[in-house]
């Protein structure tokens, strides 16, 4: 698009394309491949055709979290054909993957998950604590194998209505011990499991995803979710903290609203991403107005870059967000 050349010749700075230093990875932009789930892992193993999937979208010094990979034999039931990471086979086939992605320059995350499709509303299918733990340590172990595939860190899933979002929002979490009733029980499991995955492969290689305000799963006050969860996440030191934007409701419908990210942002010390249907636009306006650091693409809008453009380097966007048959995870 001529807007990015108009750009160069006017000295116009466009905030999409500026680098960024998320610690001690040096990002060339701050457009975030984010996570979509493509429902072509055959029998939970990543399969050779996703080398093609991610390299074309893959720039130097770009950062691309990888679609939802299940934690356990458990995490992912109803979720046909999606990664996991919990076998050596698994570890394995992610190996080459994630080599392709460094070789183009790109840093690597891989999103770790539990879907929890028991209903936590109903006593008789609600996580008992034995199995709460158990969950904790497939986390950790996930985010060791996910190291060991050679991936740079992992993103911690708890957005969206599955599993630890699901303990966070007291329209659906009614339990009365220690990981319900109160805020901070409410908070407890998701925490413990970022203590674990940072205490197993660095503080530095791990990032959260959160949604406070979407109805997938509600909460009474969203507002004071995200603020606590972002407060909480410092004691953590951990690397970012990825927010799904307050007017996305679901993980594709948007509505109007005065609410907004800058409280969680401003009380968040490390990188502060956002989420949730942002084209060109409004990707250089978040940033552009201090609410974000970085801003993940879903491909809901193609049209942010011009491939052609020297400055984009080659950066070739309307690859980077195509939708390529992909569901937002």
């Amino acid at each position: 698009m001529e807007e990015n050349r108009e750009g160069d010749e006017k000295g116009i700075i466009i905030p999409l394309l500026t680098p960024y230093n998320m610690a001690n990875f040096h990002l060339s932009h701050r457009i975030v491949l984010a996570p979509m789930s493509r429902m072509r892992s055959y029998n939970f193993i990543a399969q050779p055709h996703a080398i093609l999937y991610y390299t074309q979208r893959t720039t130097k010094g770009g950062f691309l979290i990888s679609e939802a990979s299940g934690i356990s034999e458990t995490a992912q039931e109803g979720y046909t054909n999606t990664p996991g990471i919990w076998t050596k086979e698994q570890v394995e086939a992610w190996k080459p993957i994630v080599r392709a992605v460094h070789e183009k320059g790109g840093v690597f995350f891989c999103q770790l998950w539990h879907a929890g499709k028991r209903d936590q509303t109903d006593e008789h299918n609600r996580f008992t604590v034995e199995e709460i733990s158990q969950v904790i340590d497939d986390f950790r172990m996930a985010a060791k194998n996910a190291i060991e595939a050679g991936f740079d860190g992992v993103e911690i899933h708890a957005a969206n209505g599955y599993l630890l979002d699901q303990f966070l929002k007291d329209h659906v979490n009614n339990r009365t011990d220690e990981y319900g009733g109160t805020l901070e029980n409410r908070c407890r499991f998701p925490l413990k499991i970022i203590k674990v995955v940072a205490q197993e492969i660095g503080s530095h290689r791990v990032g959260i995803r959160l949604s406070p305000y979407d109805n997938e799963c509600r909460d009474s006050n969203p507002d004071l979710l995200g603020l606590y969860m972002a407060e909480a996440l410092n004691k953590y030191n951990i690397l970012y903290c990825h927010v799904m934007q307050p007017s996305m409701i679901t993980q594709s419908e948007k509505q109007e609203t005065e609410r907004s990210l800058l409280p969680m942002r401003k009380a968040f010390k490390g990188t502060f991403m956002v989420a949730g249907g942002y084209d060109r636009t409004g990707g250089n306006e978040v940033l552009r107005r201090g609410e974000a650091d970085l801003s993940s693409v879903q491909g809901l809008d193609t049209e942010l870059g011009d491939p052609s453009s020297d400055k984009l380097n080659n950066f070739d966007m309307l690859n980077m967000v195509s939708r390529a048959s992909s569901l937002p995870s």
